[in-house]
């Protein structure tokens, strides 16, 4: 038997449903050797958790299994492929709906080969592509994009395994609000913990502080918003989001960026539309007017030449203005998809406009291994 990677197990590894369960070992291999090639037993059955295992056998062969499990959000199985080759007969031996499974000699599907003292090292690459949508000032994903390094280590009385993730994970800051307006942007962090309640309303029950930035999120994860006036007290005002994006540094006017809300509406080329929130009266909010809410799923830059992800940072931007409504003039900013939405004509002063970002929020796939 190999010996075992040193791999950290996360706690839900093997919480595997029995009709995923793919079969790991020999028939008959007791608990004690399951546990040896880094898999699961329960009920006289060793099979793979979710994670990425790999074995080194004795006569010569990587064995790699990948879970879609492995990662947050989940990886798309049939882009899982070795980074080093391109011959058909490096493939996955088998895909089921939970797992990718590779089986190759050490010396083959563009494995490199090194002496290190008194052992032999094979190594190769294994990772997942992601789909990439694009827009005019930059690309985006929201898929998990993984890339894990392996090896095999020989020598004449032992062999070993090993992983090391190689994917880079990332870490957000608060407020900044220029002229006479004061404007502020919060990122809401409040749980959905009882039976039966309202996620979209119990996430702004509380709010990160500037202590807690940079703010880590996974990829897909709701990231909810929250835009308010400060210290203004008048009833009739209402807050409009003109424009709201998000760029990798801090600078609003860089690039690349993606636009999240446009006139207030969500960016109808975004394949995860970016959902608004009404904001009703209730504890804490007395002007409901005086705040927008919207949330939108984390996503990671993409280089759209190489399309390989940039900077897992990300910092949002709105534009916002101060309407004042009247009998000529309505502060509604209603959002059609099937007709073409009517222009707002509305007259705002230079004063009553602000630009505000948010601190800096870090993307993560967050690989279980890890």
């Amino acid at each position: 038997m190999p010996k075992a990677p040193v791999l950290p197990v996360p706690t839900d590894k093997c919480q595997v449903e029995e009709a995923d369960r793919l079969q790991c070992g020999y028939p008959g291999i007791t608990a004690e050797q399951c546990k040896t090639i880094d898999c699961c037993f329960a009920g006289n059955q060793c099979f793979y958790g979710k994670a990425v295992t790999v074995q080194c056998t004795r006569d010569g062969q990587f064995i790699v299994v990948v879970a879609r499990d492995a990662t947050v959000p989940y990886i798309d199985i049939d882009s899982v492929s070795l980074l080093e080759s391109t011959d058909a007969s490096c493939n996955p031996a088998d895909i089921t709906a939970a797992f990718a499974i590779f089986q190759f000699s050490v010396t083959a599907c563009g494995t490199q080969v090194t002496a290190q003292e008194d052992y032999v090292v094979y190594e190769n690459h294994v990772s997942s592509s992601y789909e990439v949508g694009m827009g005019p000032r930059g690309s985006i994903t929201r898929d998990s994009h993984f890339e894990l390094l392996f090896q095999c280590m020989y020598s004449s009385t032992a062999v070993e395994a090993l992983i090391m993730e190689v994917n880079t994970v990332p870490p957000p800051l608060p407020v900044a609000a220029l002229g006479p307006l004061r404007v502020e942007l919060k990122l809401a962090n409040g749980q959905c913990r009882n039976k039966g309640c309202i996620e979209e309303k119990d996430a702004y029950t509380s709010f990160y502080t500037a202590s807690d930035y940079p703010v880590t999120k996974v990829l897909r994860e709701p990231l909810y918003v929250e835009v308010s006036i400060l210290e203004r007290t008048d009833p009739n005002i209402v807050l409009l989001l003109e424009h709201c994006w998000a760029t990798s540094t801090p600078d609003p006017d860089g690039l690349p960026q993606w636009d999240i809300l446009v006139d207030g509406c969500p960016y109808k080329d975004d394949r995860y539309l970016t959902t608004v929130i009404p904001v009703e009266s209730s504890h804490g909010i007395v002007l409901p007017n005086h705040h927008k809410r919207f949330s939108v799923k984390m996503f990671a830059f993409v280089d759209q030449d190489t399309f390989t992800t940039q900077n897992d940072k990300v910092f949002l931007h709105c534009a916002t203005a101060v309407c004042h409504p009247s009998s000529t003039t309505s502060c509604d900013q209603t959002c059609h998809r099937r007709r073409r939405r009517r222009h707002v004509a509305v007259k705002v002063a230079p004063n009553q406009t602000a630009l505000v970002s948010s601190g800096e929020v870090i993307l993560t796939a967050k690989p279980l291994l890890s």
